[in-house]
């Protein structure tokens, strides 16, 4: 595989590390483990707004999400102090330990990085800059200016027109394989980070890469 031009991140969970939501979560009265299933009901709500040809931001839906979720556990107290408990966590999260030093490999290996998240750009540069590592990225990209919420076409599209490239120069790295599938469906090449050992879902496209963490990419590419 050669070298991509340009390599697109995705945000969420890819480099942020969100299993402190959890203890966000525990702070409101509500089980730690909802913070998962909160999450996989905010994607679920954008992705099907975005396959009925609509759009909402990332903190709208998260917002709204999270009311439910937490309305229905009958927390104690104010919930709307409990929502924006949660929200300003999800706001203050840290990059993977793995990320910091893949970042600056692959920077330092001449490719051009860019990130594509469905959250919010300004969250983004909050993580990044928060990391060190803010100065290593040429744009920050979000679907916030995308006709759509990756996994869209028009999501991967409009990253590759921002950045002047051709989707088959560009590589998509990310945990979620619907955004490894969606990017592939684009036309991008895609690096699935599993850190988990968990297995890839055979109804998805496969990745071209896979590697445990973002440290290993650069050998990767180079091999």
């Amino acid at each position: 595989m050669s070298d991509p031009l340009v390599i697109v991140f995705d945000v969420n969970e890819t480099l942020s590390d969100m299993a402190p939501l959890g203890e966000a979560f525990a702070q409101v009265g509500a089980p730690r483990g909802l913070a998962r299933l909160w999450f996989a009901t905010l994607l679920r709500d954008g992705f099907a707004l975005t396959a009925s040809g609509d759009k909402q931001p990332f903190a709208t839906i998260a917002a709204g999400a999270l009311r439910t979720l937490l309305g229905a556990e009958g927390i104690a107290g104010d919930l709307d102090t409990a929502v924006e408990r949660v929200m300003a966590a999800m706001q203050n999260l840290s990059l993977h330990p793995d990320v910091p030093d893949g970042v600056r490999a692959l920077a330092a290996a001449g490719h051009r990085l860019v990130t594509l998240t469905n959250g919010a750009k300004a969250n983004s540069d909050k993580l990044l800059v928060a990391g060190g590592i803010r100065d290593k990225f040429e744009l920050l990209l979000s679907v916030e200016d995308a006709p759509a919420w990756k996994p869209a076409r028009a999501a991967y599209e409009y990253a590759a027109a921002a950045a002047g490239s051709d989707p088959s120069g560009m590589l998509l790295v990310a945990v979620h394989p619907w955004d490894i599938h969606g990017a592939a469906k684009a036309g991008l090449r895609t690096a699935w980070i599993n850190r988990t050992g968990a297995r890839y879902p055979s109804y998805f496209r496969s990745p071209d890469i896979v590697i445990p963490a973002l440290t290993a990419l650069p050998p990767a590419l180079a091999a």
